[in-house]
């Protein structure tokens, strides 16, 4: 009998101490997930698959990326804020999910104020795309089109409470005209629709539109920038021909569920900021006219806070409703 306490005993105390080295190894040891609450084909998309695939190098772990689209980023976003929060399921989005989309949707089935900030990513320039079969080649032309025509020009968008949204809003507000939103499911279904001439216009990021401007498949009228780009010398700003101040830049930030430990966050925030100022990664970045960023969590919650003010301000002044 005593030979057999000890066994038991013995074994115990080896499982004990198993559960605990696991308990300590150093985060990640398995595979990690990344919400992208958006369809492939987006300027988010593409951010994602550069960071991710550099974290999988840097952790020596998967990074697998999970596009749950639909409901302007509130179906992916209610997945992710249901997850165990342990650093395994991250999120990366753009403003809407974040800060917008309560203010839009009424009552969502989370609580983005609750998310563990980890970083802001990105930012990027909005422009103004137009199909080529609009006939309005200057921003001021397409604005007599739409007060000649009203409620008669659309325009795309990924979803109420998507950045493209609320900067439509606020352009229809700024000069007194009326159209029709047609809402997709994401940027690269809008623009193959826009390309083929089924909607007359949409504000996007410019790394999505640049091509298809390139490529004369669409024509970027007008860049939502305080200043023209440098890619771009020739298009004017939308503040200089028809909105005086006019400004729209896209941002993507990164964030883990609530109640995951400071410390996964912090981690996962140095990692995220390391690769994304690497020169190399750097460079790829600005080659897609992404401005990157790399923050810390306390940085990226103002980021959070400030977004939250901009929109709902533009959302007051627009007089959207809530959906």
């Amino acid at each position: 009998m005593k030979l057999r306490n000890l066994i038991v005993g013995i074994l115990c105390a080896v499982a004990f101490v198993g559960g605990t080295a696991r308990a300590q190894d150093p985060f990640p040891s398995r595979q990690v997930r990344v919400v992208v609450p958006f369809p492939p084909g987006s300027t988010l998309d593409a951010l994602v698959r550069i960071v991710t695939d550099q974290l999988a190098q840097k952790w020596k772990q998967p990074v697998i990326v999970e596009n749950l689209s639909g409901g302007g980023g509130n179906i992916g976003t209610t997945r992710f804020a249901r997850s165990t929060p342990d650093g395994y399921t991250l999120l990366f989005a753009p403003p809407g999910p974040f800060t917008i989309n309560p203010l839009l949707y009424g009552d969502v089935s989370y609580d983005p104020s609750t998310f563990a900030a980890i970083s802001l990513l990105a930012t990027v320039p909005n422009v103004l795309v137009t199909t080529t079969k609009i006939g309005a080649e200057t921003p001021s032309r397409l604005i007599v089109i739409a007060k000649a025509n009203p409620n008669r020009l659309t325009y795309a968008t990924q979803g109420v409470g998507s950045t493209a949204f609320l900067t439509a809003k606020l352009f229809e507000a700024r000069n007194g005209i009326e159209m029709v939103h047609v809402p997709y499911r994401g940027a690269g279904p809008a623009l193959n629709d826009l390309v083929a001439g089924h909607v007359d216009m949409m504000f996007d990021t410019i790394v999505t539109s640049l091509p298809l401007h390139r490529s004369k498949k669409a024509r970027i009228l007008a860049v939502a920038t305080d200043k023209r780009l440098r890619v771009l010398p020739d298009i004017p700003t939308i503040s200089e021909s028809v909105a005086p101040g006019f400004r729209s830049v896209s941002r993507f930030a990164a964030a883990a569920p609530h109640g995951t430990p400071a410390a996964i966050v912090e981690k996962i925030s140095r990692d995220i900021s390391d690769l994304i100022r690497h020169p190399s990664v750097d460079a790829r970045l600005r080659e897609l006219q992404l401005d990157p960023v790399g923050s810390t969590p306390s940085e990226a919650t103002n980021f959070f806070k400030e977004e939250t003010t901009l929109w709902t301000k533009v959302i007051r002044n627009a007089d959207v409703k809530p959906q």
